[in-house]
């Protein structure tokens, strides 16, 4: 197999993709969302940047490589060690 490269400057989830697609050997973006078990439009969605690649994503890949999620940030550029959930307080209101 390839050696992964893991230094990218700028978010860029097709780094990530084009390098997962060769050290799994697929062919196309097609195998690889078969791959992950989602349809191929939600690929070129994240290609596109008009998705996030999301964190059900990040882990499907780490189960299918075998890398850490930080090995898989570094190759789409993204430098965030931490994920906050975005919660909204909603107040209860009292009867």
């Amino acid at each position: 197999m390839t050696q992964l490269i893991t230094t990218q400057k700028t978010y860029n989830p097709n780094h990530l993709i084009d390098a997962v697609t060769a050290r799994l050997e697929l062919k196309n973006d097609a195998g690889f969302a078969k791959a992950l078990k989602v349809e191929a439009p939600i690929i070129e969605k994240v290609r596109s940047s008009s998705l996030p690649l999301g964190g059900y994503l990040l882990m499907r890949l780490r189960e299918l490589t075998g890398m850490s999620v930080t090995d898989l940030q570094d190759l789409m550029g993204d430098r965030r060690r931490k994920f906050r959930m975005n919660v909204r307080q909603v107040r209860a209101t009292l009867n």
